[in-house]
């Protein structure tokens, strides 16, 4: 549905909200079969995902990578198995995610985020415990999880960092994948999923070892990997295109970074991240933390702010510098020095290009 006045006053719209407009068009220039339980047929996910035209309306491409894996990862949803998207911190895992739940079902909101917190009832059902105790066991004290509501309207339900949580809830998984119900045993009845339920699940690589995924497990999955950026321009592209499109949600007064300098950050992050330098032609100690591509939109949006707020509305390298920092040096015994020998042996020695964010870098350290 088009955005409404109070939609404006959210912080952040989903996905379906976001890109009403593209969905209302997608839908309505269909020509091909509609599965049962989606909106629009696989052909029109894909295109709402990789970007394309319905009729006069442009669609903007939410992910920008290799477009075989967005159409398995279409082609999963159309089958009894769960998607399970695998990558570094950054590669747009959730992005994705969100982006296929709302071309799909137009609901992305059902959402279970994995910690190690997250229990059984999150996953299965809970109680409103005083309704309860008034009355017993009723279909007005029963709490539902996304996952329930998910397969009640046959939708699609998402669990954000699945190997954060722990054994019990994974294994819970298992039967409702297995068997498509949940029983509620104090009912005496079960839930079966409709038609077009499925479920959409994300794993970070650094995770691994956190709480493992039982093989039981990953065989209800089909598991595809998401990776990171091929190349400096396909990775210059995404930043440049999410940071314009987050300023504006957050209508930050600022002008846009220049190419130049998200060609620099992009370089800085690629480089720390490959522990080389893009030419490979010289080692490069990487820090402790992740410096993703998420990270380098965020540093940008970030010096956008600051821009805006204490300067004259153009990015300078100052504001970069700030974002630099505090992107790189999360272990400040070890990342700081980590920081300190990348600007001496690889930034300073890069040229007059390079010599501005250098020294602004170099202010921020000492």
């Amino acid at each position: 549905m088009p955005n409404t006045a109070d939609d404006k006053t959210l912080l952040r719209l989903p996905a379906e909200k976001l890109y009403a407009n593209e969905i209302e068009a997608l839908i309505n220039e269909d020509k091909d079969p509609v599965p049962a339980g989606w909106q629009m047929s696989p052909r029109q996910v894909f295109t709402f995902i990789t970007g394309g035209k319905a009729g006069a309306v442009p669609i903007t491409p939410k992910y920008i990578g290799h477009n075989r894996l967005v159409e398995v990862a279409v082609a999963t949803l159309l089958t009894d198995r769960a998607l399970l998207l695998i990558g570094e911190p950054g590669t747009a895992k959730s992005w994705l995610s969100e982006n296929l739940a709302a071309a799909v079902f137009g609901d992305s909101t059902k959402i279970i985020q994995g910690t190690a917190g997250t229990s059984e009832e999150q996953i299965r059902y809970s109680w409103n415990y005083a309704m309860l105790l008034a009355e017993g066991p009723s279909d007005r004290a029963l709490i539902k999880s996304p996952v329930m509501t998910a397969m009640e309207t046959g939708g699609i339900a998402r669990i954000e960092e699945i190997s954060r949580c722990q054994s019990e809830v994974q294994d819970a998984l298992i039967s409702i994948l297995s068997e498509k119900t949940i029983a509620i045993t104090e009912l005496a009845r079960e839930v079966s999923a409709k038609r077009g339920f499925s479920l959409i699940a994300t794993a970070n690589t650094r995770d691994k070892g956190v709480n493992d995924m039982s093989a039981a497990l990953k065989r209800r999955f089909n598991i595809v990997v998401l990776p990171t950026p091929a190349t400096l321009e396909t990775e210059i592209g995404i930043v440049k295109k999410r940071v314009g499109e987050i300023s504006a949600n957050y209508q930050l007064t600022a002008h846009l970074p220049a190419d130049e300098a998200i060609e620099k950050v992009v370089t800085i992050f690629r480089e720390l991240r490959a522990g080389q330098t893009l030419d490979a032609k010289q080692k490069i100690k990487p820090p402790s933390g992740v410096v993703s591509t998420a990270e380098a939109i965020s540093l940008l949006t970030g010096a956008m702010a600051l821009a805006g707020s204490f300067g004259d509305g153009r990015v300078k390298e100052i504001d970069l510098a700030a974002g630099l920092q505090g992107a790189v040096v999360k272990d400040e015994d070890k990342d700081q020095a980590v920081w300190n020998e990348y600007l001496e042996n690889i930034m300073k020695k890069r040229g007059t290009k390079w010599q501005p964010l250098y020294k602004a870098c170099r202010e921020m350290t000492s």
